[in-house]
């Protein structure tokens, strides 16, 4: 049993930043994926970045990309989203997502992730 918690959402202008923090507690192990997802108004749910902890790897949607960094520490079973750049259309609310298994990369698809945070809600205004 997995609990994911994010953090770190809130309200800022564009342009500015924001660091989000998934910490991951009960029982885990040691081959896993850590993502984040995010969902929109008006929007179906999307990948934002994704970490694996097998290979260390990281992958990112391309509207993010050069923006955000994904990384983390599997000692802590925390991962974060450094978010620069922010534009409005960033606006959503980020879930965090955790896949067990030995994947080289994070998987963009969020059928295949075992556990969900609550989410953490992101607005950018303009």
């Amino acid at each position: 049993q997995v609990q994911l918690v994010e953090s770190g959402g809130g309200l800022v202008q564009a342009g500015g930043s924001l660091r989000l923090s998934c910490a991951a507690s009960g029982r885990t192990f040691n081959s896993y994926s850590m993502a984040w997802f995010r969902q929109a108004p008006g929007k179906e749910r999307e990948f934002v970045a994704g970490i694996s902890w097998t290979s260390a790897s990281t992958n990112y949607a391309d509207s993010v990309k050069g923006r955000f960094t994904i990384s983390g520490d599997r000692t802590k079973n925390t991962v974060y989203l450094q978010m620069n750049s922010l534009k409005p259309e960033d606006t959503a609310i980020y879930h965090c997502a955790a896949e067990l298994g030995s994947r080289i990369l994070a998987t963009m698809r969020p059928g295949t992730y075992d556990y969900w945070g609550q989410g953490t809600r992101v607005t950018v205004s303009s």
